[in-house]
């Protein structure tokens, strides 16, 4: 049988060559610096937009991973209410997607408050409202009870899995999350905020506590200690968007460092690498907030309705497919002889324009420059 590092004798202390991780700290560090003062010369509007843009991003990535795909326009109009942002959270949000956000927000803008049993005990019943995972009965806002069995994380056909790995029993559980909690709300720990985050990721997921939600709750705490870590609960990056990226190796990383021993450098080299790439990614989300910055600015004189400012938004914010009369029409909540007076209208100040297909496939895109 595989031992894992929750079996080793001297779980769960951790350690690493402080030494060949100071370089690349450092690189974080300092690339970590320079994002927060360059976000905050953008002005506190747009810095508004980038965090929006960072947390739908953050929210979809994450959930992607477990191979779950949220609607991008309601996860981003539930953040946008929560911001204050009403001109862009109009969209009704259903339930799931809801909790989601609403762990996601209170792991990053509550990072001061400690991590605690109840706390994520909240977290887990936000992630399944339902009570239930797909079509599966699981416990919630409770740590797992392994009635069916251990808990493992498995592929393959049935007959044929691979056991990647198995977590700490559940009898243990208590004792496991005790030890993890008074670690990760340690305010004497001199060990550096960043590593701190890398280690909270690998510790929580080791453990595996809950019926299912685990690896969201694990990205949350990481983003809670990386929050920590900067003193701000603003966000410019997506841990979660670059770990969605490299995926497969994620997994492979979190499987060979579980197999292991108690030094983690290889993992905490690997978050290090990571983090940085996910800074990297930063470039995609300011394009983006500064492109709708420059269309507003060039239009700020147009004479225009709640119903064209919505959709414009709409497509500013990377709508998927064509925009169509119809289209308008239902997301404006008008009716088509209303929603192509609106598109005229828009044509007519310069704004939108009509695609080179016609007739009935008429579709309609913004008029940049």
């Amino acid at each position: 049988m595989t031992r894992h590092i929750h079996q080793l004798r001297d779980w769960p202390k951790f350690h690493w060559d402080q030494d060949a991780l100071a370089a690349p700290l450092a690189d974080i560090r300092h690339r970590q610096g320079r994002l927060l003062g360059r976000m905050e010369s953008l002005g506190f509007p747009l810095q508004k937009e980038a965090e929006l843009e960072t947390l739908t991003l953050d929210v979809l990535k994450s959930s992607e991973i477990e191979g779950e795909h949220l609607p991008a326009d309601q996860v981003r109009s539930s953040i946008a209410r929560r911001l204050g942002m009403e001109t862009a959270g109009t969209i009704p949000a259903e339930r799931e997607v809801e909790g989601v956000v609403e762990m996601m927000l209170d792991a990053t803008q509550n990072f001061r408050q400690p991590l605690t049993k109840e706390r994520l005990f909240a977290w887990n019943s936000a992630l399944f409202p339902t009570g239930r995972s797909g079509m599966r009965k699981i416990i919630v806002g409770a740590w797992r009870d392994d009635a069916h069995g251990p808990m493992q994380v498995v592929s393959g056909p049935v007959g044929k899995e691979k056991v990647h790995f198995e977590a700490p029993a559940a009898p243990l559980l208590d004792r496991e999350t005790s030890a993890f909690f008074a670690w990760a709300n340690d305010a004497t720990d001199k060990t550096d905020a960043v590593l701190r985050a890398a280690l909270a990721h690998l510790w929580f997921v080791t453990i595996h506590p809950f019926d299912d939600g685990n690896g969201r709750i694990a990205r949350a705490i990481a983003d809670w200690a990386l929050a920590r870590s900067e003193g701000s609960p603003q966000r410019f990056y997506s841990m979660s968007a670059q770990l969605r990226q490299e995926r497969t190796d994620y997994y492979a990383m979190l499987e060979r460092t579980q197999k292991g021993s108690l030094d983690i450098t290889p993992w905490m080299e690997w978050f290090l690498g990571c983090l940085g790439r996910a800074f990297d990614g930063t470039e995609t989300t300011l394009a983006a907030v500064l492109r709708k910055a420059r269309f507003w600015e060039k239009h700020a004189q147009a004479s225009i309705n709640d119903r064209q400012r919505l959709i414009l938004n709409r497509l500013l914010d990377g709508f998927v497919g064509n925009l169509t009369t119809t289209k308008w029409a239902t997301l404006a909540k008008s009716s088509h002889d209303t929603a192509l007076r609106d598109i005229q209208d828009l044509i007519a100040q310069g704004m939108l324009k009509k695609d080179s297909a016609g007739g009935r496939s008429t579709s309609y895109s913004l008029k940049e420059d």
